[in-house]
């Protein structure tokens, strides 16, 4: 084997980087690659279910499912593509690995929240604001919509 090969090799077995192999969607936040439970960091996505209860929105006076379609536009977006994670080095309070994630080398998160289906999550990034506001302006995704930001349908449900 050449050493560029076996460089790439030790890179990927020894660093915070996964490829995904097997792949599930959760959520628009959340997927399960090879096995392992990942929460995108730096973003969240109104709730698909959350404590027996799907997050609604309202385009015009129409209830939109809107964690479904956070869901939906992620699972459009990997399509039949490879998803690769950087991974952080701490896991969040519910023992998820925080990543973010990558399909054909475009961050999964920028596109969730710059597309306005997900909210740039502050409190513990700053890293998406950009996006958000690009969204925001352009009453992209939910920002076309009446909606409730995931943290807070979550405080009170």
């Amino acid at each position: 084997m050449n050493k560029l090969l076996l460089s790439l090799i030790f890179i990927l077995i020894s660093s915070n980087y996964s490829l995904a192999y097997d792949l599930k969607v959760i959520d628009g936040d959340t997927i399960i690659l090879n096995g392992e439970k990942i929460r995108f960091s730096g973003i969240d996505t109104p709730e698909s279910y959350y404590r027996g209860k799907k997050q609604i929105c309202y385009d015009n006076n129409t209830e939109v499912f809107c964690g479904d379609l956070s869901k939906k536009i992620l699972v459009e977006r990997i399509g039949n593509n490879k998803v690769s994670c950087i991974k952080e080095k701490k896991p969040d309070k519910y023992k998820r690995i925080l990543a973010e994630c990558f399909v054909n080398n475009e961050s999964l998160s920028s596109f969730l929240v710059k597309q306005g289906y997900g909210f740039a999550y502050r409190k513990y990034s700053k890293k998406f604001i950009k996006d958000e506001e690009y969204a925001k302006i352009n009453k992209l995704g939910m920002w076309s919509m009446k909606f409730e930001y995931p943290w807070d349908y979550r405080k009170k449900n």
